[in-house]
């Protein structure tokens, strides 16, 4: 019976991602590449193994993650930014914007991330990012304020700092995913993205 658990792709699946909120983000792919083993059909919806992927340098096969991600799900904005985030530490930001996978279905119902998407896609500045926050801070950078900051603020201070990192300012970068892992949601809401958070600025040597 405890063969047969371990071999549950779904079961892999979880413990990868608890391995990945723990920082042992290369127990995690592996948990996630043993998923696909025993599950091979659910490769394309392993986004959280790009994620790992992205963390241990793998910026090749972390992209192809997200791109099979989002030839099942051309609605993803997120992974399509990702994939952008993995091809820019390749090649550099402006050549990966000229393979940037964009998303051909729908809308993203989230103002922020909306935004974000338009940032990475065109190169734009990512100031946008945080004015799309219905709860955005009134004075950037001071933007931690515990309790005002909710998931938009959070995600908005994330992908901010994402941005950043594609284009070479660690500064920049360590200044918003810092402030982003500080707030009240990323501390209390359980949000796996908000484990990333955290998992960036350990991977980074970063205080938050």
């Amino acid at each position: 019976m405890a063969a047969a658990a371990a071999a549950d792709p779904n079961t892999l699946v979880r413990t990868g991602m608890t391995k990945f909120r723990e920082n042992n983000v290369e127990g995690s792919v592996a948990d996630f590449d043993a998923a696909m083993a025993a599950g091979p059909s659910i490769r394309p919806y392993l986004w959280q193994r790009g994620l790992s992927l992205y963390y241990l340098r793998q910026f090749e096969e972390g992209a192809k993650q997200f791109r099979d991600d989002v030839a099942v799900n051309p609605n993803d904005t997120e992974e399509s930014i990702w994939a952008f985030l993995c091809e820019a530490q390749l090649l550099g930001p402006d050549q990966a914007r000229q393979q940037f996978l964009e998303a051909t279905v729908g809308r993203d119902s989230r103002p922020v991330m909306r935004a974000a998407y338009e940032c990475f896609r065109t190169g734009a500045q990512p100031d946008s990012i945080l004015q799309a926050s219905p709860r955005r801070p009134s004075a950037w950078p001071q933007a931690a304020r515990g309790d005002q900051q909710g998931h938009d603020a959070f995600y908005a201070l994330l992908y901010v700092g994402l941005w950043h990192e594609a284009h070479g300012d660690a500064a920049a970068a360590q200044q918003a995913i810092t402030q982003a892992a500080q707030t009240a949601y990323a501390k209390g809401s359980g949000d796996y993205m908000a484990a990333l958070a955290r998992v960036h600025c350990l991977r980074r040597g970063w205080q938050a």
